[in-house]
């Protein structure tokens, strides 16, 4: 212990030394300044978790964009198991040091830290006072005494934390004291992407080493990430997941990036006007149109926690119903809740004046994997959606090699099932394209749509733009026709059908409907699950895939029905339509599967109102497969017996 340290001993068995307690420095400096901060939601977000009946000292708790810690620290007492994460390092670090604040006791130093910073007035000339005052450079982000006192204070606790004179958690405690004593003083609107041209009365205040605030509660772990959450939310084990992802263009990369340097203490090579260091590494895709969309459906799809939060804000890019659907896809929809809570947000120069801000609460318990079905984002007649978990109750309990979805329409079947090959096939060209388009970047689809849209002034009721699309898409060669365009189209015609006429141009009339975001939210599930599938897309008549079946292969067939037929498939648009005859071929073709010792399941419909289908009946019952009644029947008729045919 050096002399000038010995002044500061103390005694150990004072409770008074624990520096959060201490009288004289248990005030707190003004709060740190940073976008999207939830300090004044944390009760809101507690009030929500308690009546939700989640709080339990086991759970594993993971903030996964933790920012300044807020929430984090809000719920260390409930939550002594805590996993943080943030890209950026300064976010990480000041969390962890509220969390460690109450134990912090610097025993090993001897001292106590604030009492030492507040009697050493030593200045150091290093990094922040050449680069961030008006010394050897133009910038003003502090004064040059304010400068040399954060070098200073940067350097001493590097040096005792390299001396061993204090432990890892009062390492990253006194470096979140540092950090919010920066902000106290700095000279700039709140974040550090530029610094003001006159210095503000707070700029020229002498800069004070306090004590942050810090909840109640001592955590047992932390586990910190500093990654993007996209790259690792399927690794990591926790309970609870809460979300708090940026909401707009902001860049917190660019707009903390001198904290990010004072806390990696690295002395980067800056840019000239603001000083910044290298922002590429931490710019985020949240802060992007359409990425912050697939980015939060990839994560509630992929985390292994049982509970969901969401904390978000209506001048967000991903809107209320978007989160919806996506959480009522991946989760129990008797659970999903969305609050909505006033607060006066921060303000920058692109939203003042600007009233109704709020916050969303968005909460749900999440299902198991093998309970979620995706849907298709075409709204295709005779959709099994609702029956995927019966179908998927009824399948052979052996894995599946190849499975042949044979009348694929909108792929509602194949996609839902786990086979490690996907063999997509419809006879309708314009159909199999649209599934095929799905395939390709979402971004640059959902961006291709959002052009038309604009360009063609497309809305609910809006004859004269959708009309204008459609016949620009009527006009081009059938061969060179964008299936993007087709599917822009169907959002916005009538029930959102698929109709062509005889010429094979598309006649659906204008609609009420349009791109929401339950569609999205749809189509972006349905986009992303196609890249991971090992699916081949065929075009032919059903006929033709048979010689390519073996018994690895199981066929799945939902054919036209006889009595009741789509506006793209009824022989009189162009396309072959559904007839005794076909279904006769059906069912030979079934046969001869069955002979080459493979699966099938047909899904048919029996009855209808006064029909009755007596040929599939006695075909079944002469070929002696299982037929097994749908309990939740599709459709809008009364008198309706929906069926599965197996041969297994």
């Amino acid at each position: 212990m050096s002399q000038n340290d010995a002044i500061y001993e103390i005694n150990f068995h004072n409770p008074d030394f624990l520096c959060i307690f201490a009288p004289e420095f248990n005030k707190n400096q003004s709060e740190m300044r940073f976008l999207g901060n939830k300090d004044s939601l944390t009760d809101d977000i507690l009030q929500l978790m308690a009546e939700k009946g989640i709080f339990d000292e086991d759970a594993i708790f993971f903030d996964a964009f933790c920012g300044m810690g807020s929430v984090s620290d809000s719920v260390k007492k409930a939550f002594p198991h805590l996993i943080i994460n943030d890209i950026l390092h300064c976010c990480t670090t000041f969390t962890e040091g509220r969390l460690y604040a109450n134990q912090c006791t610097f025993e090993t130093l001897g001292f106590n830290p604030f009492e030492y910073f507040a009697s050493d007035k030593n200045t150091r000339e290093g990094f922040i006072y050449s680069t961030y005052a008006p010394t050897q450079t133009n910038r003003m982000y502090f004064t040059a005494e304010n400068a040399g006192r954060i070098d200073y204070f940067r350097y001493q606790i590097e040096e005792w934390y390299q001396n061993h004179r204090i432990n890892d958690r009062e390492y990253k405690y006194l470096l979140a004291c540092l950090l919010e004593a920066v902000s106290s003083v700095s000279n700039t609107a709140g974040v550090y992407g530029a610094f003001l041209k006159h210095w503000d009365a707070r700029a020229l205040k002498s800069i004070e080493f306090l004590p942050i605030d810090s909840k109640t509660g001592i955590v047992n772990d932390v586990l910190v990430y500093n990654r993007r959450i996209e790259e690792i939310i399927a690794d990591v084990d926790c309970d609870v997941l809460y979300l708090d992802p940026p909401y707009t263009q902001n860049q917190y990369g660019t707009q903390y990036h001198l904290l990010e340097t004072l806390v990696l203490n690295d002395n980067p090579t800056v840019s000239r006007v603001t000083g910044s260091r290298p922002t590429t590494p931490m710019r985020s895709d949240w802060s992007k149109q359409y990425y912050s969309q697939i980015l939060f459906e990839k994560v509630v799809a992929l985390t292994k926690a049982k509970y969901i939060i969401f904390s978000y804000n209506n001048d967000g890019f991903i809107s209320p119903d978007f989160v919806e659907s996506t959480f009522k896809r991946f989760g129990y929809e008797q659970t999903y809740e969305c609050r909505v809570i006033n607060y006066k947000k921060y303000n920058n120069f692109k939203c003042q004046g600007a009233e109704n801000h709020c916050e969303y609460l968005f909460y749900v318990e999440k299902k198991p994997t093998s309970e979620v079905v995706l849907q298709s984002p075409l709204n295709y007649t005779g959709c099994k959606a609702k029956m995927i978990g019966f179908i998927k109750q009824n399948l052979p309990n052996n894995p599946i090699h190849t499975f042949i979805d044979l009348f694929g329409g909108g792929f509602n079947v194949g996609i839902n099932i786990d086979a490690e090959h996907l063999v997509y096939n419809d006879i309708n060209p314009f159909v199999n394209a649209l599934i095929r388009s799905f395939e390709s970047d979402t971004v640059s689809y959902l961006r291709y749509i959002d052009k038309l849209i604009k360009q063609y002034q497309l809305a609910p009721d809006y004859k004269e733009g959708y009309l204008a699309i459609r016949e620009t898409y009527n006009k081009i060669p059938i061969e060179k026709r964008d299936p993007r365009m087709l599917y822009t189209l169907i959002l916005y015609g009538f029930q959102q059908q698929i109709r062509f006429n005889s010429a094979h141009e598309f006649n659906n009339p204008p609609g009420s409907r349009w791109f929401n975001g339950c569609l999205q939210s749809k189509f972006i599930s349905f986009s992303r699950v196609l890249h991971q599938r090992n699916v081949e897309y065929t075009n032919t008549s059903f006929e033709n895939l048979l010689e390519r079946i073996n018994p690895d292969t199981f066929v799945y067939a939902d054919p036209p029905y006889r009595a009741t037929l789509g506006v793209y498939n009824d022989g009189k648009r162009g396309f072959e339509g559904w007839t005794l005859e076909h279904e006769q071929k059906m069912c030979n073709f079934l046969d001869a599967v069955t002979e080459r010792g493979s699966k099938f399941m047909l899904s048919y419909v029996l009855q209808i109102d006064d029909f009755y289908n007596k040929e599939i009946a006695d075909w079944a019952n002469h070929r002696h497969y299982n037929v097994i009644d749908v309990p939740v029947t599709q459709g809008r008729y009364n008198n309706r017996k929906e069926i599965i045919i197996t041969n297994y």
